[in-house]
């Protein structure tokens, strides 16, 4: 947005973007890369991934090129580390339209341009001398604009008229804040935003909790009940309370930047810099992040470097007459698969714009972190389509893009710069080694990486076998099956699945039945079965998490519907573009049951300090009786899949002592049978064969489809 800045700060940020770059640009990084010193070359046997996997020994030069392709990047950008990368990432600071306390400054990186005029309501968009940007320097492609503070408002409108060889186009800055639609002619405008009393943020020392991290993935238009679009004032009085009372301490935030078609799901991004303004002001998205700061849960915004839309007029696909001044050259240019733009991460030009980027939302808007879309498609030249990663070779075959590896790697480095804090997820399928590993161990940086096998797995099970053919060995596995140096998010399902054309897990088991017999008293086999799996699926999941846990708003208790945007096809209705907040809200139905539950397991989670680091310990995986037990620190996790059998005293060697039950799924207040008497303490049998390993037998009775899990209250030592 154009922020307030003294004209002392003003010039002290032009000449630190001036020497990141050693020109007017900041952008282009030649001088930098000239000055760049030779430093000591990594060895792979110095690399602690590859220590830690003899697998990967094979690929260590492949491993050490990358770490070393990074260094030296970073060098690049950095003059030889004699600045911060934090330092080279102030792109928003210098480009865009900026305001001291006489003037505006107008910069933009546009080199392909032979003119450049501001215009705007305020000239009645009409090119005009006073408002012409001047070229700063032939090489850097940078142009500059300074007027005088009577010159542009509070509220205006605004784009560039960019002129090239042989074409002229009206263009909305690269590093816009604000930028909005008219409601009658659809058209998209960068908006001067320069509101008189700044923005007060409460909650400046935020830290997020990971112990573990408990996401709430959601969409700020679709997240009310009614069938419009949502607000970020009505998501922060709506729906941060619910959250905060269901136990999740992080919302993961999508379509924050701002999209020309909504429907994109956000994934379409037009304007990087700027919020969405069609869900409100950027004050009301800072109010929101921190109001959430205040009832303790971080916001991770949902960012997309993967691709940008192909739109001219809203976005970067051909700003100055060149389609690749952001982008790849010819048939790397098109996404083939989705319909958009691929960044050149080999251009130190993108570099800066994404990196500055990160740090922009990080400064400006203080959210606690990334997840970052479709990392799979930025890994490899074939964007992953169509590959099978079935062994390492797959990930050292030649078709890694090294350029989008070291970029990710260097987000990472400068995200965890600003914000030692931050918290960085990457959404990526193929499995790719290190990718959440720490870069000093020869790894990409992210913090945590999405466990994405895990709701591909439920979906398939669910689709083609019976749970009845469900085997405890393999979802044990299924679940547990992870690189030992890298933190996941596991979880059930997300917006991915709630999408039209798919079906959520709860839709997957009860299907049309939840529409005629999710009222209380007249529930149906089909409802019972669906309820009491979603409940253990859940559980599942969640308890053998090494990292954290997300849900997606509403999928928590079963909802309904499935997600599908405003388009023509639906004569543009929103009606399955919400939630409703009313079914879980009305305890008539069997909605809030799935609900209920989902909290008491959040809150059962924490009851064991530091889950996600503590081991699963494997106690039982009987595939003909169909129960799995595991043990987390005192947390006893105990399934019975079986759908007609019920077990009476069966039995688990585990630690002597006594144990509670403390969740129960099939417990009457989550809509279950109650067949089990919760109250009751159950004790360990003591047996001569196990004592020195402090161990004894523990029986419960286990009904068919349910859950329990028990806490470890006394030691009998």
């Amino acid at each position: 947005m154009a922020k307030k800045v003294t004209s002392t700060e003003a010039v002290a940020q032009t000449e630190a973007a001036q020497s990141v770059q050693a020109d007017a640009a900041a952008a282009t990084g030649k001088a930098a890369a000239a000055a760049t010193p030779k430093k000591k070359k990594t060895t792979a046997t110095q690399l602690k991934i590859v220590k830690n996997d003899e697998w990967l020994a094979p690929f260590a030069p492949a491993i050490s090129g990358r770490h070393q392709h990074v260094l030296d990047k970073q060098a690049e950008l950095t003059q030889g580390g004699t600045l911060k990368l934090s330092e080279f990432a102030n792109g928003h600071h210098y480009f865009g339209l900026h305001r001291d306390a006489t003037r505006w400054v107008l910069r933009e990186w546009a080199p392909n341009a032979t003119e450049i005029f501001l215009v705007g309501d305020f000239n009645d968009w009409q090119e005009q001398p006073a408002y012409a940007m001047t070229r700063l320097n032939s090489d850097s492609g940078v142009w500059e604009l300074k007027l005088a503070g009577k010159h542009l408002k509070h509220g205006q409108f605004y784009k560039l008229s960019v002129h090239w060889e042989g074409g002229q186009g009206l263009r909305i800055p690269s590093y816009a804040t604000r930028v909005v639609q008219d409601e009658q002619t659809k058209i998209f405008s960068a908006q001067v935003w320069a509101p008189a009393t700044p923005f007060e943020w409460k909650a400046s020392k935020f830290k997020p909790t990971t112990s573990p991290l408990l996401i709430y993935e959601c969409h700020i238009g679709m997240a009310q009940d009614k069938e419009g679009l949502g607000t970020y004032t009505e998501f922060r009085d709506n729906i941060l309370p619910r959250v905060k009372a269901d136990g999740y301490n992080a919302i993961q935030v999508m379509a924050i930047q701002e999209h020309p078609y909504y429907g994109s799901f956000g994934y379409h991004v037009s304007n990087f810099y700027a919020a969405s303004s069609r869900f409100g002001t950027p004050e009301e998205l800072k109010s929101l992040i921190d109001t959430a700061h205040q009832m303790g849960i971080a916001v991770i915004m949902d960012i997309v470097h993967s691709h940008a839309v192909k739109n001219e007029d809203e976005g970067l696909g051909n700003f100055a007459g060149d389609p690749n001044q952001y982008f790849y050259a010819g048939g790397r240019r098109e996404h083939p698969a989705w319909d958009s733009l691929c960044f050149d991460y080999g251009k130190n030009e993108v570099l800066h714009f994404l990196l500055s980027n990160c740090k922009f939302w990080l400064e400006e808007y203080h959210f606690d972190g990334f997840r970052f879309d479709g990392v799979t498609s930025m890994l490899y030249y074939s964007h992953g389509l169509g590959d099978n990663f079935i062994g390492y070779e797959s990930y050292y075959n030649g078709n890694e893009d090294d350029n989008a590896i070291a970029y990710l790697t260097l987000a990472n480095t400068l995200i965890h710069e600003v914000n030692p804090k931050a918290i960085t997820i990457a959404e990526e399928v193929s499995g790719m080694p290190g990718l959440a590993a720490p870069f000093k161990d020869g790894g990409y940086g992210f913090d945590y990486r999405l466990a994405m096998n895990v709701p591909d797995y439920w979906i398939k099970i669910i689709k083609e076998l019976r749970d009845e053919e469900w085997k405890p060995t393999s979802l044990m596995w299924e679940l547990t099956n992870r690189r030992a140096d890298e933190k996941t998010i596991s979880y059930c399902e997300s917006h991915d699945q709630a999408l039209v054309g798919d079906k959520t897990i709860i839709f997957r088991l009860i299907d049309a039945d939840m529409y005629w017999h999710f009222k209380k008293g007249d529930e149906n086999y089909n409802v019972e079965r669906g309820m009491a799996l979603h409940k253990m699926i859940r559980l599942l999941t969640s308890g053998t998490i090494n990292g954290g846990y997300l849900n997606f708003m509403g999928n928590e208790w079963g909802h309904p519907e499935w997600i599908d945007f405003p388009r023509q096809d639906n004569g543009w209705s929103y009606k399955y573009a919400r939630r409703q907040w009313n079914l879980v809200d009305n305890h008539e139905l069997c909605y809030h049951y799935l609900g209920d539950f989902d909290q008491r397991m959040l809150q059962v989670l924490k009851m064991q300090k530091d889950i996600q680091k503590t081991p699963v310990v494997e106690i039982m995986a009987n595939d003909g009786d169909q129960v799995l037990a595991f043990q987390r620190g005192d947390l006893l996790f105990v399934f019975n899949f079986s759908y007609n059998r019920s077990y009476i005293g069966y039995g688990f060697m585990v630690r002597q002592g006594a144990y509670d039950v403390v969740l129960n799924t099939d417990d009457t207040a989550f809509g279950g049978h109650g067949l089990n008497d919760d109250s009751v303490r159950h004790f360990t049998n003591y047996d001569a064969m196990l004592a020195r390993d402090n161990k004894g037998w523990l029986k419960l009775y286990l009904p068919a489809r349910s859950a329990l899990v028990l806490t470890r209250v006394v030691d009998d030592k």
